[in-house]
């Protein structure tokens, strides 16, 4: 079938493209509004029955607010504790590089490369004043650009999360009328199947979000308890810090690695390998097993996929990429089944 150009669908179509070019830089928050307004929804229509009639103008403000402490709460302590670990942890070295810093008794017997390492550390950061002086040989023009980047990097996503939370409450106030239009539209485009695509999609992204709550509060329980038995100071903190970087794929790991760098810098070899060991067993069983077993009812996915819609959508999307990568994997999932299937119509 031809399409007729006539100037109202050509002004139509320059009106869309404008309007998706101006807000493409806000794509992330509009992304993550439109997964956090999906996975919350039952809870939110079960606030609004909940709340005194006079306030029920007001409950997309009080809910979007009450949602954004939950979410931002655990974030913001997680970077805050490892901020002051860093803190310490620089500190320490630095007290200890005016005296001289010791060759580690475990580094100088590693066997293979420990004399070469023990000899190499006392010619280099033996003496008092040592690392200092390391440092103010760097390139104050590749600090400087470090610095900014990572100015950069806040400031924007610091935007991210405002808009986010704008929309978020633009979201809950307009979401039902959103929702029907929206279905409309793909009946009209592609038929009943759209009902169908929608109703994935949705248990997808419910199921994509509880799983990473459930990874994350798994994860935080579980290397509390394996960081109490290795030993770890503060591991209260680390495994707070660690269930909420475990809601990344992998990121999880990262937090891990960095408690234990910080006990071998102190001097606690063992209890360090041992945190590393038993963190990481923990985060293995959070991705493996605890991921699938919550995201089967909703995302049937083999875990390489879910992982791959994981890590890509991440890659490309950020935060809200966790979500939907999954869920588009399963929408294409669905789309082959149907055009796969002899008894499917046309």
């Amino acid at each position: 079938m031809q399409i007729k150009l006539t100037p109202a669908r050509i002004l139509g179509a320059t009106i869309v493209v404008l309007s998706a070019w101006i807000v493409h830089g806000f794509i992330e928050a509009l992304l993550a509004a439109c997964v956090i307004a999906t996975a919350s929804w039952p809870l939110y229509a079960w606030f609004t029955t909940r709340l005194p009639r006079r306030l029920a103008s007001a409950s997309p403000a009080i809910f979007t607010a009450a949602l954004t402490v939950f979410v931002l709460a655990p974030m913001v302590f997680a970077c805050w504790s490892l901020l002051n670990e860093a803190h310490s942890l620089l500190s320490d070295v630095a007290a200890a590089d005016s005296q001289g810093l010791a060759v580690p008794e475990w580094l100088a017997n590693a066997p293979v490369v420990g004399p070469w390492v023990g000899a190499r550390w006392r010619n280099d950061l033996a003496h008092p004043g040592a690392l200092l002086m390391l440092t103010q040989r760097a390139d104050p023009a590749a600090i400087l650009g470090y610095a900014q980047s990572l100015g950069q990097f806040t400031a924007r996503h610091v935007l991210i999360v405002g808009f986010t939370i704008l929309l978020l409450g633009l979201l809950f106030q307009e979401g039902a009328s959103l929702a029907r239009d929206v279905t409309r539209a793909l009946q009209l485009g592609i038929g009943e199947r759209a009902q169908r695509y929608v109703d994935v999609a949705t248990r997808g992204v419910r199921a994509a979000v509880s799983s990473m709550l459930v990874v994350g509060l798994f994860d935080g329980v579980a290397t509390a308890c394996a960081y109490a038995i290795a030993g770890a100071p503060r591991a209260i903190v680390w495994a707070a810090i660690t269930g909420a970087a475990a809601a990344v794929p992998f990121l999880g790991y990262l937090a891990v690695a960095a408690m234990a760098a910080e006990m071998v810098v102190k001097g606690a070899a063992m209890p360090a390998l041992l945190s590393l060991v038993l963190g990481c067993v923990v985060l293995l069983c959070g991705d493996k097993v605890v991921r699938p077993m919550v995201a089967r009812g909703g995302i049937r996915l083999p875990f390489v996929l879910l992982l791959m819609g994981c890590v890509g959508g991440f890659a490309v999307l950020g935060l809200a990429g966790l979500v939907i990568g999954p869920v588009v994997l399963s929408l294409a999932r669905e789309l082959w089944g149907e055009l796969a299937s002899p008894a499917t119509p046309s």
